[in-house]
Formats: structure tokens, C-alpha cells, sequence
């Protein structure tokens, strides 16, 4: 998943610009709308993160081997250094997923969206903190806005809104690994984790998962679905690379926005969710910081970018 792209940009205008718009949009529409994908099934959360992990391997290997990659795989991982950050990102990418999977097929997609809504001021307070990265006046009004409003939900509720804070602090670790120098190239890299996880997802959808639910092989559907996941979590990545080659980070910045938000409409219009009043405080103290904080950055360059993908 590339965080923090860099790169050729075209100029506005152009084809290749559009299609970098359309690329972004496509990406992002594709995560917003992946809560329906998982829940066509009634597999369980577990088996459902393993046959994704699984699948995916075969698939970013042939587009390893379409894209000639293989040689920088092999050099991206010869010494320790990156194959130490790759086993870290691969467990936090685990747990990104995991917890989301959960709790999009356990009527939860609405604390989902909050967590990505979050994400990016918790990427901004990990450079301050790790990277001494700075902050201008109006982003850490915005972080301390955002940070009041998550805490609000939790003393209100009576417990902490675990599911946002595990899906944007994870993510986040995630993409703060990503700006390591030592870490390969985005492709390479997912590739690589995927690959580290590839033999423990596949002992533990043989040993650990439900064998009552759904299993590949008991139907052409079920087992096309299985094999979906992984083309679910490698389309909109390559999407995703194709618009971060072509167009500005602040645009990317902006549509980033559009994944959690169509999380949130499917869960409440499409699954029927409710939205609590402690819910709709923690949501509206997020929304003012973000709106804020991207004015702040559209009005300079040299602030702190927010990440720009999803890991749904």
C-alpha cells in the first residue's frame, strides 16, 4: 500500500491527469463500498482474513512477474533491515484487516468509517512525535479537536471506541513504516508482506478456522468469492498507484475522504446501523478537524501530509 507517494506528476488538464483522477476516485469508491463485498457471505471474520491474505499472494506475484519486479524484489529484501520492517508492517497490516473484516460483518461499519476518518490526524501526530515533524497553529487546533471528540466517545460511552482507534493507530504504524528508507517500493513491499503471512494464513484457515462455515471447493460461488478477496484487496492498490503517479498529494488528500464516508452511508442506509448521540459528538469533533486541517493544508505546501490510502 504506498503511503506518502512521490513521483512524476502531469499537469493538470492533460489525459494522463484525468486518468489519475479517475484512477483515485475508482480506488477509493472500490475500499467505501468493500463492507457489502464482505458481507455476502456468512463465513466467519477469521476465515474471511486468511482466504484474503491466501489469494492475494498468487495475485501480486503474476503482476510482480507482468511488471518485471523480480529483481527488485530480490534486492529490496537482501539484507535484514527490510525484511525486519516487513514482518512488522505485515503483523500491523494483519491486524488493520482483521479488525476491520470483524467489524464490518459484526454491524460495526459505522465505527469502521470513524477509524479512517481519523487516520490521517493520527499520521500527523506520529510524524510530530517519531519524525519531529511540525505543526502550524490551525492543524494542532484541528488534532486537539479531533482528539477531544474521540475522547469524548469514550468517557461518555463507558468504554473506548476501540474498533477507530485500532483500525487508524494500526494503519497508521503501517504507513509510518512505509516512509523507512530501507523499506522496497510499494508493490514489492505489499508483495513482500503478503508473502510473510502467506504460511500462517494458510495454517490457520486449515487448523483454526470455522469448518461449519463456508469453505473453498463446497460451491463454484464460494469459492470464486474466496478467491475475490484477493482481487478485493490488489485492484484498488493498483488503482490507487496509477492515480499517485499522475496527479498532486493534496488531491490525493482530498479523495481520501470518500472511502470512509461511503463507509458510513452503507452502514447506516444499506445495513441499518445506528448512530448513537456519544457516536454523532465523536464524528462531528473529527469532521470539524479534518475540514480544518485540509484547509490549512490546501492554503500551504510545507505542512505535514495526512496518509492517502486505506487498508480496507
Amino acid at each position: 500500500m504506498a503511503l506518502y507517494p512521490h513521483g512524476f506528476v502531469f499537469r493538470e488538464g492533460t489525459v494522463e491527469y484525468r486518468r489519475g483522477i479517475w484512477s483515485g476516485l475508482a480506488a477509493y469508491i472500490f475500499w467505501g463500498l468493500t463492507p457489502l463485498f464482505w458481507n455476502l457471505t456468512s463465513t466467519d471474520a477469521l476465515s474471511l482474513l486468511t482466504h484474503r491474505i491466501v489469494w492475494s499472494v498468487p495475485i501480486l506475484a503474476l503482476i510482480v512477474t507482468l511488471r518485471r519486479q523480480w529483481p527488485t524484489f530480490i534486492g529490496g529484501y537482501a539484507t535484514w533491515k527490510p525484511r525486519l520492517v516487513t514482518v512488522v508492517a505485515a503483523t500491523l497490516l494483519t491486524v488493520n484487516w482483521g479488525v476491520f473484516i470483524w467489524a464490518v460483518t459484526n454491524g460495526h461499519i459505522v465505527e469502521a468509517s470513524l477509524g479512517y476518518f481519523i487516520n490521517p490526524l493520527v499520521s500527523v501526530m506520529l510524524g510530530v512525535v517519531i519524525l519531529k515533524e511540525k505543526l502550524r497553529t490551525l492543524q494542532w487546533v484541528a488534532v486537539g479537536i479531533a482528539a477531544f471528540g474521540v475522547t469524548a466517545m469514550g468517557v461518555l460511552a463507558g468504554v473506548p471506541p476501540w474498533i477507530s482507534l485500532a483500525l487508524a493507530f494500526s494503519f497508521g504504524f503501517y504507513g509510518l513504516l512505509k516512509k523507512r528508507d530501507v523499506t522496497p517500493p510499494p508493490l514489492v513491499s505489499l508483495f513482500g508482506e503478503t508473502a510473510v503471512l502467506f504460511v500462517p494464513a494458510l495454517a490457520a484457515l486449515l487448523l483454526i478456522t470455522d469448518p461449519t462455515g463456508d469453505t473453498f471447493g463446497s460451491s463454484p460461488g464460494v469459492s470464486a468469492f474466496f478467491i475475490a478477496a484477493g482481487l478485493v484487496t490488489v485492484i484498488p492498490l493498483l488503482l490507487f498507484g496509477t492515480a499517485a503517479k499522475r496527479i498532486p498529494l493534496s488531491m490525493l488528500g482530498f479523495l481520501q475522504y470518500l472511502a470512509p464516508t461511503i463507509q458510513l452511508l452503507v452502514g447506516v442506509v444499506v445495513f441499518k446501523e445506528s448512530m448513537t448521540g456519544i457516536e454523532l459528538l465523536g464524528f462531528v469533533a473529527v469532521w470539524i478537524a479534518l475540514a480544518m486541517f485540509t484547509l490549512d493544508r490546501a492554503r500551504s505546501t510545507d505542512g505535514i501530509q495526512p496518509s492517502v490510502a486505506s487498508a480496507s
